[in-house]
């Protein structure tokens, strides 16, 4: 059972994943092309991400994916406010038909200048229509510059998600 990564192309998908997994920032210039598989071992667990690329051409392979993981990762870049309603509409096109799915959505790029606060991409993103049966979190990230150690939102993210699999299990 995997962790799908999904967002649109330029979120920051990539950069967390390796942020997560090193405890070290590397931002990611190139865009994720097709998927990129990252294991991430913690003292209670082997987690397995599985990302997807999020340009539009990949976005038809999201819902395949779905039925086979525990919990759904939805990164969004909080600054880029033009394409927030199309990364809402996706978000719920993919959760619609699983309402148990736990979501964990990464407001990221909190730290870039306009970035839209937790409250505001809450509300851009209609987390509050997404059902109460749900396990869902909110949590603003950013990747900082290269070398340094992962923000303590980023650590705070990973052990939520660590906390989300081993319940899942």
């Amino acid at each position: 059972k995997q962790i799908l990564v999904l967002g649109l192309d330029g979120a920051g998908k990539t950069s967390i994943l390796h942020s997560l997994a090193t405890n070290h920032v590397k931002r990611s210039v190139a865009p994720t092309e097709g998927f990129n598989a990252i294991c991430i071992n913690t003292e209670e667990s082997q987690m397995e991400f599985l990302e997807i690329g999020g340009s539009e051409s990949l976005r038809s392979y999201w819902k395949m994916y779905l039925p086979k993981v525990l919990l759904l990762v939805y990164v969004v870049d909080s600054a880029d406010h033009a394409r927030l309603p199309m990364a809402k509409q996706l978000l719920h096109q993919l959760i619609q038909n699983n309402s148990t799915l736990p979501v964990v959505v990464l407001a990221n790029k909190q730290d870039l200048e306009g970035a839209y606060c937790i409250t505001d991409i809450h509300d851009a993103l209609a987390l509050s229509d997404i059902g109460d049966e749900r396990k869902m979190f909110l949590i603003g990230t950013h990747v900082a510059e290269d070398g340094s150690e992962i923000s303590s939102s980023m650590q705070d993210a990973k052990e939520l998600i660590g906390q989300l699999v081993l319940d899942a299990q």
